[in-house]
């Protein structure tokens, strides 16, 4: 593997961006512990879902920029930026990550606010009189 990986994950309107170095398997996000940022241990594990997948846990230092949407956002991008790590430093990797669907970036947005709407897709409230 490469000395540092950069990879980029997205998911709503949040971006990771992400170096990864091998190492013994510290995980810091925007300078803080992961376990610091992410109090939730449902998104923890979220986060390290490819590392349990690929049996590759404690084996790379993570390093990453996390910037827009919600924590669950910023916890599904830093999974997507992961897994596109781990799969460029080693191609075996690639199946088993996209059978699970880690390399699959979600495309789901919030939908604009259109005119003449009081949201997306809701009418102002009608008043018969």
């Amino acid at each position: 593997m490469a000395e540092v990986t950069n990879t980029l994950g997205r998911r709503k309107t949040a971006v990771a961006r992400l170096y990864m170095t091998p190492g013994k398997g510290e995980i810091v996000v925007n300078g803080r512990d992961y376990k610091e940022y992410f109090p939730s241990e449902i998104l923890q594990i979220i986060i390290n879902q490819p590392f349990v997948l690929t049996n590759t846990s404690g084996t790379f230092d993570v390093k990453a920029n996390l910037d827009g949407g919600g924590v669950k956002g910023q916890a599904e991008a830093l999974r997507l930026a992961i897994s596109r790590a781990l799969q460029e430093g080693n191609t075996e990797l690639r199946g088993p990550l996209k059978k699970e669907g880690f390399l699959t970036r979600d495309p789901r947005m919030v939908e604009r606010k259109k005119p003449g709407r009081a949201k997306a897709r809701r009418k102002f409230q009608f008043s018969k009189r």
